[in-house]
């Protein structure tokens, strides 16, 4: 499970375990597949998830290696994860990037919206993400930083 506000730097640490033969799952992957480009409603939101987790069990099943490009900003999500894999046996790592604010805020200016992996965000918007992040503690399970 990637972890980490937006502009942390996910993405990127997820795609290279894509290029590693991972799967990977992304919100803004499947918003851009079915022609999303701005944030969607609530609804749109809980059908999408509800999609990736269908496929994630599918694939955790089918043995493979997967990563969560999500972000998984409260705590509260990564445990809704770990209880939606637990009846798998399986315990998902947490991959925290942490980045500072002054990095996240260096970065989302290269953000263009021409992409799924390249939604902008104002310099606001992204401060208000890095306040609200809940950073994962090791009593969550088992948690890799990454600085």
């Amino acid at each position: 499970m990637m972890c980490g506000p937006g502009g942390a730097g996910k993405t990127t640490y997820a795609k290279w375990l894509e290029r590693e033969g991972w799967t990977r799952l992304s919100f803004e992957v499947e918003f851009w597949e079915r022609g999303i480009t701005t944030m969607p409603s609530a609804d749109v939101v809980a059908e999408v998830a509800a999609d990736l987790k269908t496929r994630l069990l599918r694939h955790v099943t089918a043995g493979e290696d997967v990563v969560l490009d999500f972000g998984f900003w409260f705590r509260r999500q990564r445990d809704e994860f770990r209880a939606l894999l637990a009846p798998q046996s399986i315990v998902p790592k947490t991959v925290y990037i942490a980045t500072s604010l002054e990095t996240i805020l260096s970065r989302i200016g290269d953000r263009h919206g021409r992409r799924a992996d390249d939604w902008p965000l104002t310099d606001q918007t992204a401060r208000d993400y890095f306040e609200r992040f809940e950073p994962p503690t090791p009593e969550e399970g088992p948690l890799e930083v990454i600085r």
